[in-house]
């Protein structure tokens, strides 16, 4: 992403000389309604082309929209924090790799450069302003990650400018842990990335979140449409989550299903009443990973759960709502339905092949 240049002498600490002044978190303000945060990795490669070739960067297109978001909802206060890799100045000096901005009442009130690897948890610099700024009681909370799929174990090579730091989804469970402590729960929770509706992700983050919009299958440029966010006063948010959860989902995948070929999948899952499905395959599916070995298998190692006889046990479908179109080709292109559920495959239905 572009920045404006400070002069050379003051290059390591200035920012956009444009940056809006700090400000008070309580200044005299009205407790907003809402609470929404956005985390958008473009730390990699997030560069597609569309049916024209014209080129266009995923993460730059999710950024404003969650900007048009923030500016549309008088009644809510919105952290948006852009991940970046790290570049150097004249290739010497290096400059931050973090980008903050905090919207409330439709307003750029601040804007600020991080560094993203200044804590312990992958996180933590960007909590920090979150904790800085953010009303104390805002009534509902939202949380999205938009980004490559996040790693259910291992998880070092993620991020480009630090492949040695791991990321799981432990580590989104943490930062979810921070925005309210349990038992509070945020009241949703937004995974922008493939293959994040599995049964140990929602596991892990079940704690944390109400419900859950993921994909579980491949998800085209980490991409979920914001629409149904722009006017979060009109709407059945503020008296209906799950509702308004289930209305975020079908319009993202229509969005999606009327733009690509291949297959598109969003879930709902309903935290609590999926408890019991995840529970009962956690022990098959730390099996499955485990005869990984600390490898990355293709996508061809997994499977909808529901075609596995491991993982195939009845309320497969308790709490999960889910929109699924086959993709327009290939041998899978007959396939009727999804369980919303991805697994590995386990050893048996591995071996016994298509």
């Amino acid at each position: 992403m572009k920045t404006c240049l400070a002069l050379f002498a003051a290059a390591v600490t200035a920012s956009c000389a444009s940056t809006p002044p700090e400000l008070n978190p309580g200044s005299g303000a009205q407790s907003p309604l809402y609470s929404l945060v956005f985390i958008v990795h473009g730390d990699g490669e997030y560069t597609y082309h569309d049916e024209l070739g014209v080129a266009h960067e995923a993460d730059q297109e999710i950024l404003a929209q969650a900007r048009t978001v923030a500016e549309r909802n008088p009644n809510a206060e919105v952290f948006l924090f852009h991940e970046t890799r790290r570049k150097r100045l004249l290739f010497l000096i290096p400059r931050k790799d973090g980008h903050a901005y905090y919207y409330r009442n439709g307003r750029l009130l601040a804007e600020r450069d991080y560094w993203r690897d200044d804590g312990e948890g992958r996180f933590d610099p960007a909590l920090d302003i979150y904790d800085e700024l953010t009303f104390a009681e805002t009534p509902v909370r939202m949380f999205f990650y938009f980004g490559h799929e996040v790693p259910e174990f291992v998880g070092s090579g993620y991020d480009a400018s630090y492949p040695d730091r791991k990321f799981t989804v432990y580590d989104v469970g943490r930062a979810l842990a921070r925005m309210a402590t349990p038992p509070e729960k945020v009241d949703l929770l937004v995974l922008g990335t493939c293959f994040g509706g599995t049964p140990y992700t929602i596991h892990a983050l079940a704690p944390y979140a109400q419900f859950i919009v993921a994909s579980p299958e491949n998800l085209h440029r980490s991409y979920f449409d914001l629409g149904p966010l722009e006017n979060l006063d009109v709407g059945p948010f503020a008296s209906n989550t799950r509702a308004f959860a289930i209305d975020f989902a079908r319009h993202a995948f229509e969005q999606l299903a009327a733009s690509v070929q291949t297959a598109v999948s969003v879930a709902v899952y309903d935290a609590d009443s999926v408890q019991t499905f995840v529970s009962q395959v956690e022990s098959s599916y730390k099996r499955s990973l485990a005869t990984l070995k600390g490898d990355t298998p293709d996508e061809a190692a997994r499977c909808d759960c529901a075609e596995d006889p491991t993982y195939a046990l009845p309320g497969i479908d308790h709490g999960v709502t889910v929109f699924y179109r086959a993709a327009r080709f290939g041998r899978s292109a007959a396939k009727s339905s999804h369980s919303g559920w991805t697994c590995w495959q386990t050893r048996d239905v591995a071996a016994a092949g298509p």
